[in-house]
């Protein structure tokens, strides 16, 4: 497909999430729409538009192409995500409707304290940065190897584009538009990824049936493993794993849970977990098949598959299919960037300006200008990180994605279990040191079991990170004597 046929694309497609954005930010555009979209959001719009918020740009080529390293094992952390889904819409979602927050994170200055509540949000902001800056930075390379190269745009007016043109239909009204702004996307990428695996199998003649066969003939179709607990793939590491990324990731998450927030009421909110959870589960799967069907064609076709797992997917439709192919993808693609980009922007403008800045606390007309203010500054901090991405970039994004992952939101996750499930109050001014402490002990044992065990720790460092906080937690406990003290001092 021609570079301009593919600019058209995304022309068209960013001029009907404008139309979107104009529709919804009419009658509303305060911080009331921005933050929790007046609490109007119908369930089952928010469920949908969650499925591609969860699967991004990343998904949509790392998963394909991590299935020639590991098959489909990844299915096993999917299984364990469905779980944590649950448990979000039945532990965590009560609590936060509760409370009715503006962000999840005014839990933690209730339970523990203000430095508890910053340290908190502070770990979102960094975790939410880093985790949404990667996952443009694939769109973005992609975009510019098979568009803007052929015109000799730079690479960062590349990406300053794509930021500017979210930032365009998100800075009114915020998550009110991203809602439905997302519903769209997500329908559009899973249109996308159903036509080009119908696509590859007329290709290659053949039906469901036939399509299993190959795929279980080829060798990729491996799900569970057992037998290995030194693997990184070994189910009980993944599917644990897979539960505790899931409420980290999500339900600890002010960008997933501002939309759940943003329903009109509890019930709502736990029908919307449940559905996304039970949608999210076949998706995953339609990837990893396309993923193991683009090894079966290459092989067909005796094709030199790129050393870089991500780049498998966009060179073979580029190369090997018809324009249709092609056009699906890049279709595909943005649908998912955007999704998940967007409401990233929203969810870390909404933090910053509530946890941080405390603007809920000062006159309104000051408060939508210092949201606004923050929307472009967080725009800007993504061009910036992009950039630097671009110079570390390793093979699986997602494997990234999710490694980082198990550093920045470990203390989250010993933040919300020992508040949840202790009745011990830590000395709040120490939080923010322990919260510091336990991903470097956890780095430290990263490395010593690997050196002197070869024991290669995977995804359950999230939860030895988790475990490590609420040990620092405990032992910085207030004495009987420190909480009589600032008991007495709240009452004079």
């Amino acid at each position: 497909m021609h570079s301009f046929s593919i600019l058209i694309i995304i022309t068209l497609y960013f001029a009907l999430l404008m139309l979107i954005s104009y529709f919804t930010s009419r009658k509303s555009s305060d911080n009331e729409a921005f933050f929790l979209g007046n609490r109007k959001s119908p369930w089952y719009v928010v469920a949908l538009g969650m499925v591609g918020t969860s699967l991004s740009g990343v998904t949509f080529i790392s998963v394909p192409g991590m299935v020639r390293n590991v098959d489909m094992t990844y299915m096993q952390m999917v299984l364990g995500f469905f779980v944590g889904y649950i448990a979000i819409a039945y532990i965590l979602l009560p609590l936060y409707y509760r409370l009715n927050l503006t962000t999840i994170y005014g839990y933690l200055g209730q339970r523990f304290g203000a430095k508890s509540h910053k340290t908190g949000a502070s770990f979102f902001l960094l975790s939410k940065t880093i985790g949404a800056a990667v996952r443009l930075y694939l769109v973005a390379i992609i975009l510019q190897r098979l568009v803007f190269d052929a015109w000799n745009v730079p690479f960062v007016i590349t990406v300053i584009g794509i930021i500017v043109l979210i930032w365009g239909y998100t800075a009114k009204s915020g998550i009110k538009t991203i809602v439905w702004t997302d519903a769209l996307q997500t329908f559009v990428l899973i249109a996308a990824l159903v036509l080009i695996i119908v696509g590859l199998m007329s290709n290659m003649g053949l039906n469901v049936s036939e399509t299993a066969q190959v795929i279980r003939d080829n060798g990729h179709a491996r799900i569970f493993v057992f037998d290995d607990w030194h693997s990184t793939q070994n189910f009980f590491k993944l599917f644990f794993s897979g539960i505790f990324i899931t409420i980290v990731m999500n339900g600890l998450d002010q960008d997933m849970m501002q939309k759940n927030l943003s329903c009109k009421n509890l019930k709502d909110a736990q029908k919307n977990m449940i559905s996304y959870g039970l949608a999210f589960t076949p998706v995953t799967l339609l990837f990893l098949v396309l993923g193991a069907l683009l090894l079966v064609y290459a092989g067909q076709h005796q094709i030199v598959l790129p050393t870089v797992s991500d780049e498998i997917l966009p060179m073979i439709t580029s190369q090997y299919f018809d324009g249709w192919a092609f056009g699906l993808f890049i279709i595909g693609i943005i649908a998912a960037s955007f999704s998940s980009a967007d409401s990233a922007l929203t969810a870390l403008t909404t933090s910053f300006c509530v946890d941080i800045l405390g603007v809920e606390k000062v006159k309104m007309t000051e408060a939508v200008k210092t949201r606004r203010m923050t929307h472009i500054g967080i725009s800007a901090v993504f061009v910036i990180i992009i950039l630097i991405i671009q110079a570390i970039a390793t093979d699986s994004v997602i494997h990234a994605i999710y490694k980082v992952a198990s550093y920045t939101y470990g203390p989250l996750l010993g933040l919300y279990l020992f508040g949840l499930y202790s009745k011990v109050k830590p000395i709040d001014k120490y939080v923010p040191y322990v919260a510091i402490l336990a991903p470097i002990l956890c780095f430290s044992i990263e490395i010593m079991l690997k050196h002197i065990l070869n024991y290669q720790i995977g995804f359950e460092l999230l939860i030895l990170n988790a475990l490590l906080t609420g040990l620092g937690l405990f032992l910085i406990r207030a004495t009987v004597e420190t909480r009589h003290t600032s008991s007495l001092q709240r009452n004079i």
